[in-house]
């Protein structure tokens, strides 16, 4: 069979993302020919048939070549072809994002090279870091926006909408707004849904029911009903960060940090009381809001994480994307 030669390097990226085409050896019958290429990471170079391969993984894209001649001899001198290949990251909706969980979700998502859309009532934060620039802020109320142009094109949604306050406007907050949220992006056709919710510090069943924890509990059940198996729920203790307020940072690492590492070395001492009802208002482990967030982005990467997750089970997931 005839063997045909053809050089073939095209190298795109976005964001995160890069793609090689390798020198491509391969018997044809025609002139046109189909090669496929896989997107990710690089990986090291191999030999194959005595050339150097880059290999790649994950999804597999097709592209269409055509050659303007061919012959039985190869011939290595030929011009590269020029292929033209379109890569389109992820695109997620933050709920929320301009405020102290959502910035640190965007910058997380923008640094993992997603496409962020927020959305917030106040818009774009007064942030001067280079990540802003790359979120669309939108400005506007989850009981008004037109979801279906909000949705378009998006992959996934992350809920970090919640309130402490009158009773009834943290039913509302807590529970209507983001089951609200979860239907439009079930009916919009998303494939993932991750909620930020909260820990129930081993509080009895009369103590969790108020309009914080009911509402949260509301959104959950909503998210698992319509989301079986690509909803999550991220379940929080106290989070600490540099919380911004009223253009004041508040400095919450200074406690949070502090007291998640006190209570990860006397762990061994306090692990028998844990199971006392409201243990956990003294022994619940702060988390980070770059953990919170992280473990976030974790949930839209990994099919195989959906469901509820604990304090621990979130710093587990972040430790797998911030190495």
């Amino acid at each position: 069979m005839a063997a045909m030669a053809a050089s073939v390097s095209s190298v795109a990226s976005m964001y995160s993302h890069q793609i090689c085409i390798s020198r491509v050896e391969a018997p044809v019958a025609a002139a046109l020919c189909s090669l496929r290429f896989r997107q990710e990471q690089l990986l090291p170079l191999t030999s194959f048939g005595g050339n150097q391969v880059q290999r790649s993984c994950t999804s597999w894209r097709q592209v269409e070549c055509s050659y303007s001649a061919y012959s039985s001899d190869p011939d290595y001198s030929s011009s590269p072809i020029d292929v033209d290949a379109e890569v389109k990251s992820m695109k997620i909706l933050v709920l929320g994002g301009n405020g102290f969980v959502g910035s640190a979700v965007c910058k997380q998502a923008v640094a993992q090279g997603i496409s962020v859309v927020s959305l917030s009532r106040s818009g774009r934060p007064a942030i001067l870091e280079p990540w802003v620039d790359q979120v669309t802020w939108v400005s506007g109320d989850v009981f008004l926006t037109e979801w279906d142009s909000l949705l378009d094109g998006v992959q996934a949604v992350i809920s970090t909408l919640g309130l402490i306050g009158p009773n009834d406007q943290m039913e509302k907050i807590n529970a209507d707004a983001n089951i609200i949220a979860v239907n439009a992006a079930k009916k919009a056709g998303v494939s993932k849904f991750v909620y930020i919710s909260v820990h129930d510090y081993n509080l009895p069943e009369f103590a969790l029911n108020n309009g914080y924890f009911a509402g949260k509990r509301k959104a959950e059940a909503e998210i698992l009903s319509a989301f079986p198996n690509t909803g999550t729920i991220l379940r929080p203790g106290f989070i600490y960060g540099k919380r911004r307020f009223n253009g004041v940072e508040i400095p919450l690492d200074l406690v949070g940090q502090p007291l998640e590492k006190a209570l990860a070395a006397t762990a061994a001492f306090t692990r028998p009381l844990q199971n006392l009802p409201a243990s956990d208002l003294l022994f619940a482990s702060p988390v980070s809001v770059e953990d919170v967030a992280a473990a976030a982005v974790k949930a839209l990467q990994d099919d195989d994480c959906f469901g509820i997750f604990t304090i621990e089970q979130i710093k587990e997931m972040a430790k797998e994307i911030m190495v």
